[in-house]
């Protein structure tokens, strides 16, 4: 089994101490018509900083889908953005970007702070000079973590692209389809998990963190109707949901699942 723990929609990987969440969807709630009672800026920088206590990780990987807007980043998804980078460094922790499908202006703009009034996801001012550690900050395609699964490392993807056949990888962690199961009548977020699912690689896709995203429910969907090309069979994958206590269970695969459900 993984020697990761599941919290609020993340993954600590105790071996590489490091935290992943993914698709936090910045400025999702500006882009809707719909009035969400939920703050969101708030509600992300909130639920980080009670993640960066709980677990005091080295690193902080954002799994791609930072924001939400294809085409900009606004001033307030920059403050907020500005706002979670601190959050990691004022808790000793290193903030490392993967690219989603939504993070097309970040390179652009929030990134690497060339627009006149920009701040970079490093926390310098436009024309400062970058951080020493590349990392810190920077936006990747993919990224390592210190840790390996079967001698290969732990890749995270944000999950909307098969990686390149030469990448080798004992663990994919990815987003991008925000999955939820239903038990009981009731939606629930949820990491799905399986081994050798992908390329010969284990493969966990985390649950959006953002909670304005009403997610993807998984129960009777098929390989077919998930985006990611991940998840080359959806059988296999076995869900894992928080409990009221913010525990987390693993349940059957889901190919066992849905009959008990």
């Amino acid at each position: 089994m993984l020697n990761v723990e599941f919290r609020d929609r993340g993954a600590y990987f105790r071996d590489a101490d490091a935290l992943v969440v993914a698709d936090l969807h910045v400025g999702r709630a500006s882009a809707s018509d719909v009035a969400y009672p939920l703050g969101e800026a708030s509600d992300l920088s909130e639920r980080l900083r009670s993640l960066l206590d709980r677990f005091d990780p080295s690193d902080v990987v954002i799994a791609g889908d930072a924001v939400h807007r294809f085409d900009r980043v606004s001033t307030a998804d920059e403050r907020t953005l500005s706002e979670l980078v601190d959050a990691c460094r004022g808790a000793g922790a290193r903030p490392v970007f993967v690219r989603g499908n939504h993070d097309t202006a970040l390179g652009d703009t929030a990134l690497d702070g060339t627009a006149p009034g920009d701040t970079a996801l490093d926390g310098t001012a436009p024309g400062d000079p970058a951080p020493s550690d590349a990392r810190d900050g920077r936006i990747h395609e993919a990224y390592e973590l210190d840790a390996s699964v079967r001698g290969a490392p732990v890749v995270v993807r944000h999950g909307h692209d098969a990686p390149p056949a030469e990448e080798a990888a004992g663990l994919y962690v990815v987003g991008h389809d925000h999955p939820t199961i239903e038990i009981e009548g009731k939606r629930r977020p949820c990491w799905l998990y399986a081994e050798d699912a992908f390329r010969g690689a284990d493969v966990l896709m985390l649950p959006a963190f953002t909670r304005l995203a009403a997610g993807v429910e998984v129960n009777d969907m098929s390989a077919r109707e998930f985006q990611s090309p991940f998840v080359a069979d959806a059988d296999p994958f076995r869900p894992i949901v928080a409990r009221a206590d913010g525990d987390a269970v693993e349940f059957p695969p889901l190919g066992e699942f849905r009959r008990l459900l």
